[in-house]
């Protein structure tokens, strides 16, 4: 039963309010369509009263200011008419004042702190309350809190000066290896001596792998043609043998002898596809072996070049330098004992070698030899050795970049030329220039959540197998990986199917464009140095040591991680769990 206008408004407002809401400002019924609130005092205002009562401005939840001076004051206004907080009076009543009167009284201890005594020779010193006659420590009853009174000392105890211990402290963690430059101990000539060597032996071996394509192709087109003679003579019999059988009218021979040129033509196409297959099988293997053998001839270049490079830093050593020797062999693999923060904050720490890596990259070298001693000629740390390598990888943007195909197969633009069409690699490149600065790197293989993965896929093939780097700097390996620190995909959101061996030459093709079109190269300082227990959400070695981590995860762990990217960790994100599951 609904109650009548006469009755609710003898209704006394304190009943009213019990079901329903009334304006602040006109003290009228609010509506659900029209309510502004309610507020931090739990008032309600319609849209048209909530206005400043200073100047009637139109307010919002976001602008709208109350009265801080007065709690009983329930008006709102805006920010330039709210009652502002006066200066404070300083009586018995003041906020600081009662505070300081509530503060338990000292004897000694105020005067102690701030008495100073004047030596013969007219120094200063802080009187320190341990300094004090026991007849005066007595006389005021604190023998036992006096040893451990610390308040207005100035040894390591207080509070700036414990500050400043924790910062060198901070600093002393990070183990920055001082190196003479490159320049100053190894002769330009001496290593370009050693990388035409190594030039040499490259090119033989890439001569034995085009000798052995080569063969393998021959062979391979005289079995496909063995076969399909085979196969056509067999058509060619049992065509020849329908004629004889039987007389045979005009149209009859026309018959057979459509059938028999529509057999020969889905011959000729059946084993034009096998041939197709097989020698892209054939490729694909032979590929894998010359990527395992150029990786075995790489890292044993890498050695020497290391070898060189130590013996002549040794020889180059004086007994008063005051520098921290890179170690001679490649530690094991370790988890870092600092944080990447810890080595660096920010990226603008990097500013000059960065600048740098981009200058020389807007120039091409034709050795390695000369690449370097650009990058690194001038570098005392090995931090900066390995950013300015990083940088002037990251810094190519190869969708752009036009190369001579008559480039030296072991150049610095030829492998860049390589990575580009997909027969070299970001790591290989970045280790060897590694190994010509000096550094210890080792490639590391693996699965990685890449451009298809969804969370729920499982690495069963090798579909989303990557590898990528670990660089010995400040003391620890590192984890680098230029290939995602170069370049970003976009809108390649299907996962690859397994076999693809069906498809069409064409459709290859277009697919192969289509992923160069979600190529966008960017520069991301996430993969420089990263963390390994962040570095762990996309990446996971298949050798457990080089996880990098106190707490090894199995495979089944990497796979229920939650999906992130590095846009994740760059807003300082993270899971405060370490079980979370996606």
């Amino acid at each position: 039963m609904f109650e009548s206008p006469a009755m609710s408004s003898n209704m006394p407002a304190s009943m009213m309010n019990l079901y329903e809401n009334l304006c602040q400002r006109c003290g009228r019924t609010v509506y659900q369509v029209d309510r502004i609130g309610p507020l931090k005092d739990f008032t309600f205002y319609h849209s048209n009263c909530f206005k400043c009562a200073g100047c009637g401005s139109k307010l919002t939840l976001k602008t709208y200011c109350n009265n801080q001076n007065d709690q009983d004051d329930k008006e709102v206004y805006c920010l330039s008419h709210v009652p502002k907080i006066g200066p404070g009076h300083m009586d018995g009543d003041a906020v600081v004042i009662r505070s300081a009167l509530n503060v338990p009284k000292s004897t000694n201890y105020t005067s102690d702190q701030i008495r100073v005594r004047t030596s013969l020779d007219g120094e200063m010193g802080v009187k320190s309350p341990h300094r004090q006659g026991s007849h005066s420590s007595s006389e005021n009853g604190h023998n036992s809190s006096l040893s451990d009174y610390k308040y207005g000392r100035f040894d390591h105890t207080a509070l700036h000066i414990a500050h400043a211990l924790n910062a060198t402290k901070l600093q002393k963690s990070y183990l920055r290896v001082l190196d003479k430059p490159i320049d100053s101990f190894l002769d330009v000539g001496v290593q370009k001596q050693m990388e035409m060597k190594h030039r040499l032996e490259e090119d033989d071996l890439y001569q034995r792998f085009a000798k052995t394509r080569q063969a393998e192709d021959q062979r391979l087109s005289v079995v496909i043609g063995e076969e399909w003679e085979a196969e056509l003579a067999k058509i060619t019999n049992r065509f020849e043998k329908d004629l004889a059988n039987k007389k045979r009218s005009r149209e009859d021979s026309k018959v057979l002898t459509v059938r028999h040129n529509r057999e020969k033509e889905e011959l000729e196409k059946n084993m034009t596809i096998k041939r197709d297959q097989t020698k892209e099988g054939m490729t694909r293997k032979m590929l894998e072996h010359e990527r395992a053998a150029t990786a075995a001839l790489v890292e044993r270049h890498s050695k020497e070049m290391m070898r060189l490079i130590q013996e002549k830093r040794l020889e180059a050593l004086d007994a008063e330098d005051e520098v921290r020797l890179y170690p001679a062999q490649p530690p094991p693999p370790m988890p870092p004992p600092q944080a990447k923060t810890e080595i660096y904050l920010s990226p603008e720490e990097f500013a000059e070698v960065d600048q740098l890596a981009i200058q020389v990259a807007q120039e091409d070298q034709k050795t390695f030899t000369d690449l370097v001693r650009l990058l690194v000629g001038h570098c005392a740390s090995d931090v900066e050795k390995a950013r300015t390598i990083f940088r002037w990888i990251t810094v190519k943007n190869l969708n752009s970049m036009s190369f001579d195909d008559t480039a030296h197969g072991d150049t610095p633009m030829a492998l860049l030329r390589g990575i580009k069409y997909g027969t070299e690699s970001y790591h290989v490149l970045f280790k060897r220039l590694c190994s010509y600065a000096g550094l210890h790197c080792v490639v590391i293989k693996g699965y990685s959540k890449s451009a298809g993965y969804q969370p729920g896929v499982c690495f069963e093939d090798n579909r989303f197998r990557n590898s990528w780097n670990a660089v010995y700097v400040a003391g620890a390996w590192r984890y680098v990986q230029c290939n995602w620190g170069a370049r970003h995909l976009v809108n390649a959101k299907e996962v690859p199917k397994p076999g693809n061996k069906n498809k069409s030459d064409s459709l290859r093709a277009a697919e192969k464009r289509k992923k160069d079109n979600n190529l966008r190269y960017e520069y991301d300082d996430h993969y420089f140095l990263t963390d390994p227990k962040e570095f762990i959400y996309e990446f996971f070695p298949l050798q457990s040591d080089w996880q990098l981590l106190k707490t090894t995860i199995s495979l089944k762990d990497f796979e229920e991680l939650p999906f992130v990217r590095s846009l994740f960790f760059r807003y300082g994100l993270y899971f405060p769990d370490d079980n979370t599951k996606a």
